[in-house]
């Protein structure tokens, strides 16, 4: 039998280098069109971060809109900024550098030099950018906007990064905490934070500033949500002062779990038995608690599920019956269960700190300054609100085939297919045109995402 060899049969094909230009980050024009609705940039070059240096030549917000362009590419390496070195004048024109696109070695240096001196202003211009573009956080059916708060660790092993530590999930790296609100999963506060450092330290003035970006966002009722690392009064006693509504969930500390199954057993009303050898107790109990920090006290309201186990789900009988219990405080007037859903929901921020971490390759942050990694995770904020902005402009319209209907455009999404959209670019009469492929399914999406958000500026 007659062998082919690869080169013969692709003798159809061949490579050929033209002039032509192709730009493979097409969508960077909609991700400075998002970023021209304020004025973060003319903020940025005004800031003096020299430290008695002279001036320098490119001004600080074409450093950071630079950058900003390369997270939204999902490429945080700073070397990856040599990818606009073919086409700068495109890549300038669509992120809205005024002077020119810096160097490695100048992005480098100058985020060292920024650092996390400028965190208070990119909170403040998150917060005008999604207002610019006509972001309102989307609430639950029951009229609560969700404010889900959580530490994510991530992953810096075998680097000898500043605060790079042993973290709880057993690797070194960081742990930082992130804030996100609505159901969509909006970004409105991230902190950076050494890898041994525990969840609460510092959560109570993270979440202070949190509420306050949020109260800027939004009038609706907030609901917070917060996992057993943040089980603490001092935070309840934040969240009642500011009138919002949570759900934390508890940890049990000295408390026995066979005080409360023997307590549920007595007074609990909702007992369920979903299935052969497992009963479900579903109820609340009341307990008074004081804050230390700032000396209040409350009587809270702590929601139980305990389940007893005589049966595993294999079917093996049990000697010794499996009692779990899991507790949470709350001051919502909902029923038992609601209160349990909204918390099991509480987990869909696992996702968000997924596509961060993986879709945007933000997890190894590139810098071994402390500073410069958190300046990165905050410019990080920023883009994947434009990534999820530019997701959810696409719901509802000409999209490509799909099994099921689409809450929420993943980020890898939106990169693969709307930032990287290979495009021909040609200028006639001032007037520059970017031509898409009619073998692009995603051509009329791209379009539509780019006149939404181009109109909003006119």
């Amino acid at each position: 039998m007659k062998k082919h060899s690869s080169a013969n049969l692709n003798k159809s094909i061949k490579i050929e280098f033209t002039n032509e230009r192709i730009i493979p980050a097409g969508g960077l024009s909609v991700v400075g069109a998002i970023l021209a609705k304020s004025d973060f940039t003319k903020r940025l070059n005004r800031m003096d971060v020299t430290k008695n240096r002279s001036q320098h030549q490119i001004k600080n917000g074409d450093i950071i809109l630079t950058y900003i362009g390369m997270l939204c590419m999902g490429k945080p390496d700073f070397e990856a900024v040599h990818e606009m070195d073919d086409d700068p004048d495109f890549y300038k024109l669509a992120l809205g550098i005024t002077r020119s696109i810096p160097s490695e070695e100048t992005l480098r240096q100058r985020m060292d030099l920024i650092g996390d001196s400028l965190r208070d202003q990119i909170l403040e211009e998150n917060l005008r950018i999604l207002k610019a573009n006509g972001i309102q956080p989307s609430e639950l059916p029951n009229g609560y906007v969700p404010v889900d708060i959580d530490v994510t660790p991530m992953d810096n092993s075998k680097t000898k990064k500043e605060g790079v530590s042993r973290t709880y999930k057993g690797f070194d790296g960081y742990a930082p905490i992130m804030a996100y609100i609505g159901t969509e999963g909006y970004a409105i506060n991230f902190q950076l934070r050494p890898g041994k450092q525990h969840s609460q330290n510092r959560t109570v003035g993270f979440l202070q500033e949190t509420l306050k970006l949020c109260r800027q966002l939004t009038d609706k009722p907030l609901l917070i949500r917060l996992d057993s690392g943040n089980d603490s009064i001092d935070n309840v006693a934040v969240l009642i002062e500011e009138g919002c509504y949570f759900i934390i969930k508890r940890n049990l500390r000295r408390e026995s779990k066979d005080g409360w199954y023997d307590m549920a057993k007595e007074h609990c009303c909702n007992i369920t038995s979903p299935r052969e050898g497992k009963t479900v107790y579903i109820g609340s109990d009341w307990k008074n608690v004081t804050s230390r920090e700032f000396q209040k006290e409350f009587t809270l309201r702590a929601g139980y599920e305990i389940m007893e186990r005589t049966i595993d789900k294999y079917g093996q009988y049990l000697l010794i019956p499996e009692i779990e219990v899991n507790t949470w405080w709350t001051n919502l007037g909902l029923c038992d269960q609601d209160i349990i859903d909204l918390y099991h929901a509480h987990g869909e921020c696992e996702q968000f700190h997924s596509e961060i971490k993986s879709d945007m390759d933000v997890e190894r942050l590139p810098s071994g300054k402390f500073e410069t990694n958190a300046l990165v995770l905050e410019l990080a904020m920023i883009a994947y609100n434009i990534l999820r902005m530019i997701g959810q402009g696409t719901i509802g319209g000409r999209t490509p085939w799909q099994k099921r209907s689409v809450k929420r455009r993943r980020i890898r999404t939106v990169i693969s297919n709307l930032v990287m959209m290979a495009c021909h670019i040609t200028t006639h009469a001032r007037q520059i045109t970017m031509g898409l492929g009619r073998s692009n399914v995603w051509r009329h999406v791209f379009a539509d995402v780019f006149h939404k958000f181009t109109a909003v500026t006119a």
